[in-house]
Formats: C-alpha cells, sequence, structure tokens
C-alpha cells in the first residue's frame, strides 16, 4: 500500500514536472523570438520620418506568401523578385488580402509618396497612399534584408527585423541626371542607374540625349541626325583644350524601341523620364546631320587648339564643313533663330519626342548659347528687328517661348537651365537652377516651379578629393559627401511666401570625362546616396555623423551589387 502511495507520487510529480519543463521551454522559445533587435539591424538611408524598433523579427521562408490587391501587381511581382535575389526563394504574389506579406492601399496617408511599414514577428504590413507610396515601403523593406542581396546568397531563409516604420518624403522631385551625348551608355547601364535610382527612392531621371559631340535618340522624319550625328571621328585626348585627339570614331544611339523600353523600366520603378533636347545652343550634331540649321552652312566647324581628328580634316578638305565636334565646351555654331526652317525641324523632332516620354515635362535645355552667329547672320537680324527686340538675349527669348507655346500645345511643359530667364521667362516654364541660386530665386519669385540644381553641390562630375593626381580625370571642383548631403533645394535668401515653388532637388552627372560604366559608378556613389537623404529626410532630422553610421553599412549593398564606388568617405572614419 505505502509502495503504491509513493509510486503514484513520483508518477503526479514527474508529470508536475514534465509540465512545468515544457511550459519553460515554451516559454524561453517565445522570449527568444521577441528578444530586441540591434540598431544595426535598420541602417536605412533616407532616414525615414519614423522609425520605431520593435522586438522579434520576421522569417521569409519558402511557405511565405505576398499578395495584394489588384492595384499591386506591378509592386508585388517586384517584391517576390527581389527577395528571390536574395535567397533564391521563389515567392509569388496572389490578388488577395491572405498573404504573411501584405501590400495595402490607404486614401487617406497624407503624401502621394507616404507609405507605412509594419514588421511583426507573423507578419509584414506595407501601406501606401498610391502605388508609388508601397513601392518606397518595399524600398525600405530591402534595406532591412541582409546587403547580399543580388548577390550569391541563395537558398536561405531571411529574416527581418521588426519594426513600425512611416515616412513621407520632403521633397515631391527627387532626380538625377545621366549624359550619354559627351559618352554613350547602353541600355543595359541606363537599366542599372535606375534601378540604383529607385533603391535611394529617387523619382525622376533626367535623359540628357543631344549634345554637340552627339545625337542619342532615332528620330525617324530625319535619319541623319543618327546616321551621321550620333558618331564622331574622333575625341580630344586629355583634359580640354587636349594633347591631341584619339582618332577613334566614336558614337551610338538609342532606337526607338530602346527608349520606350527604358521608359517603360523605368515606369514599372515609378521613375519619371525626363527626355532633354538641346537648343539653341549645344547642337553641333544637329548641325553637322543637317547644315541648313547654321546660320552659316559653309563655315567650317572648328576644333578648339586644332584637336581635330584626321578623318574630319578629311572630310573638311573634300567640302564637307560641318562636323560632329570633338572636344568639349561652347561653341559659336546654334540653331539659326533667322529661319523658319529651323522650327520646323525642332518641331518635328518634338513631334516624335512627345509620343515617346509621357512625362509631363520637356527639358529644352537653353543653356550656354553663345550669340555671335545671330548677331552677323542677316536671317536672324531681319527677324530680331520684326519683333521689335532689344537684343540676342531676348531673341533667345523668342526662341524659348516659341517652343513653349508648341509644347504646351501638345499637352507638355518645359523646363530649362537658368539661362530661360534671359531675356524673359517663358509664361509656362519652370528653371532649372545650377548657376548656383541666384536663377532658382529670380524664377520663385516671378511664381514659376523651380528645380534647384547648383553646380556647388550637384554636379557629380567634381573631383571627390583633392588629391586630384591620384583620382580619374574629371572636369575640376571639388564636391565630397558631406557637401552633398548638406545640400538644401530651398535657398536662405528665397523669402517665404516663395518657397512653395521649389519643387526639390536633382545631381547631374556630365560624361566629358567619364567613358566606362565604372566610372559612371565611381562619379556617383556614394555621393548620390547622400543626395537622396538630403531630397527625402526633413531639414530637421538631418545628421551627418548619423549619416556616415548608416551610410558604413550601406556600403555592404555597394559591394553585394559588384559598384565600383569612391571610399574617401569611409577611409575618413
Amino acid at each position: 500500500m505505502i509502495f503504491s502511495l509513493i509510486k503514484l507520487t513520483y508518477t503526479m510529480n514527474s508529470n508536475y514536472l514534465l509540465s512545468i519543463f515544457f511550459l519553460i521551454f515554451l516559454s524561453c522559445a517565445t522570449v527568444s523570438e521577441q528578444l530586441p533587435n540591434s540598431p544595426e539591424d535598420y541602417q536605412v538611408i533616407p532616414k525615414p520620418q519614423s522609425l520605431k524598433m520593435q522586438n522579434g523579427q520576421f522569417e521569409i521562408d519558402k511557405n511565405t506568401k505576398i499578395s495584394g490587391s489588384e492595384q499591386l501587381v506591378n509592386e508585388g511581382v517586384y517584391l517576390a523578385e527581389e527577395i528571390s535575389l536574395v535567397s533564391g526563394l521563389s515567392l509569388g504574389f496572389d490578388v488577395d488580402q491572405s498573404g504573411d506579406i501584405l501590400l495595402k492601399l490607404d486614401p487617406s496617408i497624407a503624401d502621394e509618396e507616404g507609405y507605412s511599414l509594419s514588421v511583426e514577428t507573423d507578419k509584414i504590413t506595407i501601406t501606401g497612399k498610391s502605388p508609388k507610396g508601397v513601392f518606397y515601403g518595399i524600398q525600405t523593406l530591402r534595406q532591412l534584408l541582409p546587403p547580399g542581396i543580388n548577390s550569391t546568397l541563395k537558398d536561405q531563409n531571411i529574416k527581418v527585423p521588426a519594426v513600425t516604420i512611416v515616412d513621407a518624403p520632403r521633397y515631391t522631385y527627387r532626380g538625377m541626371h545621366l549624359d550619354v551625348a559627351r559618352h554613350f551608355f547602353p541600355v543595359s547601364f541606363v537599366k542599372r542607374y535606375i534601378d540604383l535610382l529607385a533603391l535611394h527612392k529617387m523619382n525622376t531621371f533626367h535623359w540628357h540625349l543631344t549634345e554637340d559631340q552627339g545625337w542619342r535618340i532615332e528620330i525617324k522624319q530625319y535619319p541623319k541626325l543618327t546616321e551621321v550625328g550620333a558618331w564622331r571621328n574622333g575625341t580630344i585626348v586629355g583634359h580640354y583644350p587636349g594633347t591631341g585627339n584619339d582618332n577613334k570614331r566614336y558614337g551610338g544611339f538609342y532606337t526607338q524601341d530602346d527608349i520606350r523600353e527604358v521608359v517603360d523600366y523605368a515606369a514599372k520603378r515609378h521613375i519619371t523620364v525626363i527626355p532633354e533636347i538641346e537648343l539653341p545652343g549645344h547642337s553641333s550634331a544637329a548641325i553637322a546631320a543637317y547644315p541648313y540649321l547654321s546660320c552659316f552652312p559653309e563655315e567650317r566647324t572648328g576644333v578648339p587648339n586644332d584637336m581635330m581628328s584626321e578623318a574630319s580634316k578629311k572630310a573638311q578638305a573634300d567640302g564637307q564643313p560641318k562636323i560632329v565636334q570633338e572636344s568639349w565646351g561652347v561653341y559659336k555654331d546654334v540653331y539659326c533663330v533667322g529661319k523658319e526652317e529651323t522650327f520646323t525641324f525642332i518641331e518635328n523632332v518634338l513631334d516624335e519626342v512627345v509620343e515617346l516620354f509621357p512625362s509631363t515635362y520637356i527639358h529644352i535645355g537653353g543653356d550656354e548659347c553663345p550669340k555671335d552667329y545671330w548677331e552677323r547672320s542677316p536671317e536672324s537680324q531681319t527677324r530680331k528687328a520684326e519683333l521689335r527686340l532689344a537684343d540676342e538675349h531676348e531673341l533667345q527669348s523668342y526662341f524659348i517661348k516659341r517652343v513653349e507655346k508648341y509644347l504646351n500645345s501638345k499637352g507638355k511643359q518645359i523646363i530649362g537651365w537658368d539661362e530661360i530667364l534671359e531675356g524673359g521667362l517663358a509664361p509656362n516654364a519652370t528653371v532649372m537652377s545650377w548657376r548656383g541660386n541666384t536663377g532658382g530665386v529670380a524664377a520663385a519669385t516671378a511664381g514659376h516651379k523651380v528645380v534647384m540644381s547648383p553646380n556647388s553641390h550637384c554636379y557629380f562630375d567634381h573631383y571627390q578629393s583633392e588629391d586630384t593626381e591620384n583620382e580619374p580625370l574629371a572636369i575640376g571642383g571639388f564636391l565630397p559627401v558631406e557637401k552633398v548631403y548638406s545640400f538644401d533645394p530651398v535657398p536662405a535668401e528665397l523669402a517665404d511666401e516663395n518657397r512653395q515653388y521649389i519643387l526639390g532637388g536633382q545631381a547631374n552627372l556630365w560624361t566629358e570625362y567619364i567613358d566606362t560604366e565604372k566610372q559612371a559608378e565611381y562619379m556617383l556613389l556614394p555621393r548620390m546616396t547622400a543626395l537622396s537623404e538630403a531630397l527625402w529626410t526633413s531639414k530637421e532630422q538631418k545628421d551627418y555623423e548619423d549619416f556616415k553610421g548608416r551610410l558604413t553599412s550601406f556600403r555592404s549593398r555597394y559591394d553585394a551589387m559588384n559598384l565600383n564606388y569612391a571610399k574617401h568617405v569611409f577611409e575618413d572614419n
């Protein structure tokens, strides 16, 4: 009897102890799942408006499902592809609301580009006012994933730190420019460039397509623009004015199908492509193709310091006076304002351009247009007299206003460099201010929209180190990451009531001395990363030392994506 009681007591105690042990095990497992994350897990650029770290992690595995409304198929497929690049997991997107990763639209969100991101241990929810906002939430989620994105990480479950983020940009225009006219870059690189813009939550790609040194867009009505204008017979060697000419035929262009492909690719990443068709200056390539566009078709194109290629010298000797320019700089041979044929040509070109680009804006350049040829051109002087214009600056204003009126009739708006202010600004024009803040302040004060792009902070063709002997050849200047980060598109001298006209900012990558994709990446990064935060994050939240800490982590993404980038800012740490 006593033995039986002892046995029963032992059994009860054992069961009790096992139950207690099991409960403790479950409790420990739960605590383990809910352990705090490290601040190092949240190195997001640009810095969000609000980021609250939470305990625990969400694990993405082969059973994870991404879902959302039909309006978000593009974003859902994009996210699935990005996760696959990290992990090798083949995730899809379903049009329903049952996913572990749920994409949602919420019209109550104030900002059109605003979003919220909630990562919990059992689900991830990205909510935006628009698909664009959802896309930016995805970009933030990408940065919470391991930096192995686009690398060789395969077949791994991915842990995402729990967090609550509410975010929206400071400025509506956040742009990057790429000059493909001085040096040509293939569609594959242009797409890669756009991917970098997307990662940084940029929303505008300014594509500089025509120049003195090359015409890069197919215009079917004018085939010589690409047959002749897209190719130069040589390029100067070294820094302007050069030590010689390489005598290598150089060029390339985008077919209209190429253009459509790029525009569509960008649109899926919520990036607007703004084409630039330079006028009335920087037009040597078009004039080489169609000399009648010059005020003086029989006058020879000159190359500074006689650095012309042998092929071009021979062509001129054989009676072909106009060539595609082989050096850098500014040239006097511009579209002739006195000829009606000039405007017929421009309107026909723009007809094809507006069909290719759905953007509201067409960039018409308007910068660095010498007036020498107009001053001695009988047709141009007649035009000036008939219009009762005071000088050639007003003649240029007439040119710009006439082009604006035509584009307005096509449902488009013009944007141009700040020289379009000279002689009187076109009625509906937006100004891109590059020569410091003066032009932007003048335009905003007059009630015109402005994109700030001052060469002091936004010209990425400038050197990144003062030790120029150990840097790739550049045009000059010195623009370190810290100065880019300090960029504020709203000039301090602008009156409060006019600050509403500042749309945002843009940096420019001019390519006179950038002839390879790797060099373009080097000049771009990490300065574009600094710019992204300058344009997205509120002025009060910006902190350069904090940014540098996050940039050090962000650098691992450059490495994973096999990007070439400048190391100076990291060496300063």
